[in-house]
């Protein structure tokens, strides 16, 4: 038991949040609205029986800095007439990720009796007078302020966490004496979803084989183990069409395809992920697991590239936000759990919702009347929600996103079917590296313990996998499908992926022998897939619970999240566990291989009484439960689509066309997708979404290197285009592959026979006629992979998309994602979309790729805008294909291309178009057309496979030349015309010579981008988005400069007689310390592994250090304010703030802080400190960017004159710097404080605009920062505090845009000067 204290705080909400707020009231109650007050409640859970502490520490904690009177130990808001009073808080049932890091905090500090911290928000809304609200309205306005999944309204303050549960115990289902009935009454009581098939082997397994009645756990072990979700029955089962059984399964069609294409695979097909050979590099590496020491830098490290994908489909419909945060996370334990463990480097997102329907931005094909499941989020709510929150869980955890598709489709078909992604896809797909040496797992035998590493047991995710298996969404009981939802915790499985990583860098003393992530079917499905087929005991005493009332079922049954399983031999324990000892991560043993062949789960022994003292809650061979059942078989029977032809009125305009299309969402920009997802972190990236001087979304392919040190890599990409497979199924799925093809096709790779694939599919496969499309769709996709030499190696199926919706089954239209990855031995050649205009024209060729010389509408996006599919889909010819991506290839490895884009979604028009709003520039084009009947609107909107490059007019010859040579068919097309500030840029579009469209580019990229900024304004500041909507149309070319010679920087001073160290300071949830270590060493500096704990507990001092680099990241996930949680380890802890304030006063020494770092110091007063108090107090907060979000930008930055050590010389240079921070505004304690940094010159950076001016406009400042400040220095230059991140940006290849005559020139940014400055000084200042 544990007592609650309270603490409260105004405002509730921030000033963006409170805007958007108040506009969910307003949409509710209308006029009637009058205010909104806010505050926070602060929960904190008490141990009983804890000494009366000193809250001061606490309330340093909570506070926000320079505002310490708005925390008080009263509530400030109370019911007023007119008004309605309500509190919103997180479900009880499970501690918050946010309580768990609040508390690591507490504890960092000494405060061990602190339990639980959960936060609050309590509303006070008033009404205008003699307003009324009804009940109706009361409800109404609670609800859109929360998740009902996640939240609750708590009808009186809490008192106690304490909730008053009781365990379900262990019971057996009758099957020896009722027969199948009793299981029919557990599926439907524990909600199984067994089907028929399954219902009857059961019953038969345990009357035949097993001889005894199995228990509730086994039951619900056995639905999970053995769903569709798990066990894929579809793709493996016997399939029946019109009473003809198909002579293969589609899973063995899919294995087929490795039979022509090379073997480069050293994983398929099984584990959690895929891999194909990799690359030797240098990589740096930790001397010791378990103590601080140095990076070293090993040679010829040969590291394999990896690739996962899975979707998150349900849970992401019924809680958007939780469910995307899941399944990213989920997929990243894919990644990890590789081998005898894995590197996770880059994620991929996908997002496909029904009709938006966005109040106010009404698009004419949407319908506006069509309902939607109550216990399913809207459409336009899971477009943004999901999207925050696969992007939130990655930026905390530290993986970039690099590339990834949305789509939004509701449609009534001609045979009268709704068709609509009312159950969404969320898909999520990663790249990973992997050591040679870890590639095998080992098998289990008696010298193994059994493992857990990661977070507590919750109540959570209890049947995801079985309640993904419902075949449609809303046949289920709802609060079944609550409980499926999931919570998930980044901070948790960041410090799990280091004790993962630390393992690793042990090489061949790695202690992992075998590691699997624990996801759909929880401990039960893990564990058992771990023990296979040895057999082994769990003790359900052993596991680290989250919730002491957990029952033995949900532990073994709960989908909670960030926690792997591993085998690790008897004396190996010792060291795994120190391991996550100096990671904060929880390490233990739970269970043994016993050699039995037997899953054995022990129950608690609190929960064992003498009646039952003899029986598990799981005694069962393990061949039962994983073993070889028989194939299901499923009948099914074809059904001809109903098709009609597409009929667009006869007056229709290009112009008045694209005015559709460009608005639609898979069209249209994705900018609300990319700039709120870190793309930088790691230092890895080669290749994101955005490209071109004013960062547009529109990269084809995503490109990473596996080594800070070398320039080999690996590249992915995505293709889907289900639309048209609802026409064809066949030829959607041929088109889904070359949509990936062709966008991968613009990276260097090793050879297209290296390209494997990820196919993940999302299909409505049990209903009607959806079985064979799907049958078609395969059958297709393995004959097309075949012809061209690519494969499949891995990927998911999801077999229920569908949702009821008022009684009737809503299908969503069956869906194919193709993920390629492959390697690429020179990450610097990728080419992208935005149009570079050399010397200021380029030529522009098409090359065509389709089967045919038509320009098929069927299945397009100009038909979708106008409520049709069309009768006639395009397609692909395979030998045309392959020509044409050989020579594509050929001609980059020459640099010969200076841009290209592939044609997909919104036809030939829209790449071209796009290819001109990256690039900021005009096009004149006219498109030669052969077929004279063929109308202009087919031609420019038809999506046929093909591709536009940019070449420059003096290899134009050289270029056609080479394609006719290889028979690849092209069209020269027109030109590119660059930036001219002094003229406004101008598209002009004909078709054999009829001028059909003759626009300003602003104007048409003002379309395209406007449903993303609609969408914008549902998760931003909406000033600062039409701040940056109206400032689009006067964006100009960056202007970069160079103040010094790069080249004469790089060259690393003679060794001194001993090494100059660094301390690569990291904390509880740090991601950026490796691109940081690397950035030092290659400046010559002898990089040291050091995290605050090591600090705590006396490993190391700094006395032997002459700098320390505070890295980036979420430190304890930025629970309490950003960096607040690493600031009161220094505070409070007195080992930890002797060792800096030592370090601080050697006149010696250096520090640097990026980011997160920066925000620390600010927090201890090391730069811009406010002088008036006792020493030197804080002055700087680093408080939340003004557009009320987390910002990715690669955005201009100016260095000024300053003291700063590390950018001296560099005076005047203007260049581009990642920025990737959700608090970044600067807040000065006090006027003076800001005019004495400024008078003294200690801004050494600052954001500016296009014309290089210091700028406070957004998105240019993406923080809001007085004066376009960047970041602070000390007066003696020894301390330099900055919000972007140099250290992501030392190489060329790092910066994602720069002007092209740098491109060709530059080995390094100008930023890694900053690091060769650092280690000159420290010569130069020598002891």
């Amino acid at each position: 038991m544990s007592r609650v204290i309270k603490f409260f705080r105004t405002p509730g909400l921030t000033a963006s949040h409170l805007e958007s707020a108040v506009g969910k009231i307003q949409a509710v109650v209308g006029d009637t609205f009058a205010t909104l007050t806010t505050e926070i409640c602060y929960y904190i859970g008490v141990e009983n029986g804890a000494p009366e502490a000193d809250l001061s520490i606490i309330k340093w904690i909570l506070s926000v800095p320079f505002e310490e009177e708005k925390l008080t130990v009263e509530p400030t808001l109370s019911l007023k007439p007119q008004s309605l009073f309500f509190e919103i808080g997180p479900r009880l049932n499970f501690s918050t990720a946010q309580s768990t890091n609040s508390v690591s905090i507490c504890n960092s500090v000494g405060y061990t009796f602190i339990k639980r911290i959960e936060v609050s928000t309590r509303y006070l809304v008033t009404f205008k007078d003699g307003v009324k609200l009804s009940s109706i309205n009361k409800v109404a306005v609670i609800n859109c302020l929360h998740d009902k999944m996640t939240q609750c309204c708590y009808p009186e303050p809490l008192t106690t966490f304490d909730l008053p549960i009781n365990p379900e115990p262990v019971f057996e289902v009758d099957i020896l004496g009722q027969g199948r009935q009793a299981l029919e009454h557990a599926n439907k009581t524990l909600g199984l979803a067994f089907d028929d098939y399954d219902l009857d082997y059961y019953t038969r397994l345990f009357q035949e084989k097993v001889q005894r009645n199995p228990t509730s756990v086994e039951c619900f072990d056995l639905a999970q183990s053995n769903s569709e979700h798990s066990r894929h029955w579809f793709f493996k089962g016997r399939l029946v069409v019109d009473g003809v059984e198909q002579p293969r399964s589609l899973f063995s069609m899919i294995m087929d395809t490795q039979l022509t294409s090379n073997d480069n695979n050293v994983i398929k097909f099984n584990d959690n992920s895929s891999a194909i050979k990799g690359f030797p590099v240098e990589c740096l590496v930790a001397d010791s697991a378990v103590e601080p020491s140095i990076l070293n830098v090993k040679k010829d490290q040969t590291r394999h590239i990896i690739f996962t994908a899975e979707t998150h489909n349900f849970p992401t419909g019924v809680a958007p936000f939780a469910g995307a945060t899941t399944g990213t996370g989920g997929r990243i334990r894919d990644v990890q759990a590789t081998g005898k463990g894995a590197h996770v480097i880059a994620g991929t997102a996908g997002y496909s919702f029904g009709s938006l329907n966005i109040p106010g931005y009404n698009l004419p094909w949407e319908n506006q009347e069509v309902e939607y499941p109550s216990n399913f989020a809207l459409p336009v709510e899971i477009a943004v929600e999901a999207s925050n929150g696969a992007s939130d869980y990655g930026n905390k955890f530290g993986e970039p996103v690099l590339a990834g598709f949305a789509r939004s489709f509701g449609m009534k078909t001609p045979d009268g079917e709704r068709r609509e992604y009312v159950k969404p896809i969320m898909f999520s797909g990663g790249i990973g590296m992997l050591e040679k040496d870890h590639v095998t797992k080992e098998i289990a035998d008696i010298t193994m313990d059994v493992v857990k590493m990661g977070g507590p047991v919750y109540r959570i995710g209890l049947g995801g996998g079985a309640a993904s298996s419902v075949l449609v969404q809303g046949d289920n009981k709802a609060e079944l499908d609550f409980s499926a939802v999931q919570r998930g915790d980044a901070e948790m499985e960041q410090k799990m992926n280091r004790v993962i990583r630390a393992c690793i860098e042990l090489g061949t003393h790695n202690p992992i022998k075998s590691i699997h992530d624990q996801g759909a079917g929880g401990n039960g499905n893990v564990l058992k897939e771990l023990a296979e087929p040895a057999g082994a005991v769990i003790r359900a005493d052993d596991f680290q619970l989250g919730d002491p009332t957990i029952s033995v079922m949900e532990l073994w049954g709960a989908e909670y999240q960030e926690s792997n399983a591993a085998l690790v031999r008897k004396d190996d324990l010792v060291l795994i566990k120190a391991i996550g000892q100096r990671e904060r991560c929880p390490v233990y043993s739970v269970g043994s291989i016993t050699g039995s062949g037997k899953i054995e789960l022990e129950n608690f022994k609190k929960d064992v009484s003498n009646d039952d003292k003899f029986r598990k809650p799981v005694d069962l061979k393990l061949e039962y439960v994983l073993g070889s059942m028989p194939a299901k078989v499923f009948e099914m029977k074809r059904i001809k689509p109903v098709l009609e032809p597409l009929v667009l009125p006869d007056s229709l305009t290009v112009q008045e066309a694209l005015n559709r299309v460009l608005r639609l969402p898979s069209v249209a920009s994705k900018r609300y997708l990319t700039n709120k997802v870190d793309r930088s972190v790691t230092g890895l990236v080669a290749q994101q979404q955005c490209v071109g001087p004013l960062h547009t979304p529109l990269a084809d392919v995503a490109v990473v290197a596996l080594s800070h040190f070398d320039t080999v890599g690996a590249a992915t990409s995505i293709g889907e285009q289900p639309i048209k497979g609802l026409l064809d199924p066949a030829a959607g799925a041929r088109l889904s592959v070359a949509e990936a093809l062709t966008n991968i096709m613009f990276a260097s790779i090793t050879d297209i026979k290296d390209i494997k694939c990820s196919g993940n599919w999302m299909w409505p496969a049990k209903l009607e006629g959806e079985g064979v499309a799907l049958l078609d769709a395969c059958e297709a996709m393995c004959s097309f992979m075949k012809q061209i030499g690519v494969a499949i190696d891995g990927g998911k199926d999801s077999l229920s998309m569908a949702a009821r919706v008022s009684g009737d089954v809503v299908k969503a239209p069956g869906t194919l994602v193709i993920s390629a990855y492959v390697g690429c031995p020179d990450i610097r050649l990728t080419v992208t979309p935005d149009c570079k205009s050399p010397d200021g024209e380029g030529v522009l060729l098409y090359l065509p790729m389709s089967a045919t010389s038509d320009w098929r509408l069927g299945g397009s996006s100009l038909a979708h805008c106008f409520q049709q599919l069309g009768d006639q889909v395009p397609d692909v010819d395979t030998e045309t294909f392959i020509r044409t991506f050989a020579a594509v290839q050929d001609l980059i490895r020459e640099k010969k291309l200076k841009s290209g884009h592939d044609v997909s979604d919104g036809g030939l028009i829209v790449c071209l178009l796009e290819m001109a709003f990256a690039g900021n520039c005009g096009l004149v084009v006219d498109i030669p057309v052969t077929e004279s009947k063929v109308s202009p609107l087919n031609v420019l909107f038809a999506e046929e496979v093909g591709a536009v490059v940019e070449i420059s007019k003096a290899d134009l010859t050289y270029v056609t030349s080479k394609l006719d040579r290889e028979k690849v068919p092209y069209s020269v097309v027109g030109n590119s015309h660059g930036y001219n500030p002094d003229k406004t840029a101008q598209i002009s579009i004909a078709v054999n010579g009829s001028v059909l469209l003759d626009c300003p580019m602003s104007e048409l990229r003002d379309i395209w981008e406007e449903t993303s900024f609609v969408l914008e304004r549902r998760q931003t500041n909406r000033h600062c988005i039409v701040e940056e909507q109206m400032g689009m149309k006067e964006r100009k070319i960056p202007p970069y400069t160079l103040s010094f010679d790069t080249d004469a920087q790089i060259s690393v001073p003679l060794p001194l007689a001993e090494p100059l160290k660094v301390a690569i300071i990291r904390e509880e949830g740090s991601n950026g310390d490796r691109e940081m270590a690397a950035a030092f060493s290659l400046a010559g500096f002898q990089t040291w592994d050091v995290n605050m704990e090591d600090l705590a507990t006396e490993r190391i001092s700094l006395s032997a250090f002459r700098g320390v680099a505070f890295v980036g990241g979420f430190s304890y996930a930025d629970v309490l304010g950003s960096a607040k949680g690493w600031a009161a380890t220094v505070k409070f802890n007195k080992v930890v703030q002797k060792e800096f304030a030592a370090f601080r006063s050697r006149p010696d020494t250096f520090s640097f802080g990026v980011c997160n770092g920066c925000q620390l110091m600010a927090l201890l007063g090391w730069v811009a400190p406010d002088h008036t108090e006792d020493g030197d107090s804080q002055g700087l907060l680093l408080d939340h960017n003004i557009s009320g979000r987390f910002e990715s930008r690669f955005t201009t930055i100016q260095v000024e004159a300053s003291p700063a050590i590390m950018l001296q010389g560099m005076e005047g240079t203007t260049w581009g710097m990642w920025v990737s921070h959700g608090e970044g505004r600067l807040v000065f304690k006090k006027p003076e404080i800001q005019s004495e940094i400024e008078s003294s010159k200690l801004v050494p950076i600052r954001y500016v605009d296009d014309n290089g001016s210091a700028t406070e406009v957004y998105p240019f400042n993406p923080n809001g920062s007085p004066a376009g400040i960047a970041g602070v220095c000390s007066p003696d230059g020894r301390h330099l505090a900055v919000m972007p991140h140099p250290e992501r940006c030392i190489w060329a290849w790092q910066c994602p845009w720069m002007p092209t005559e740098f491109r060709s020139q530059l080995k390094c940014s100008p930023w890694m000067t900053m690091f060769k400055n650092a280690y000159k000084w420290c010569t130069n200042n020598a002891n």
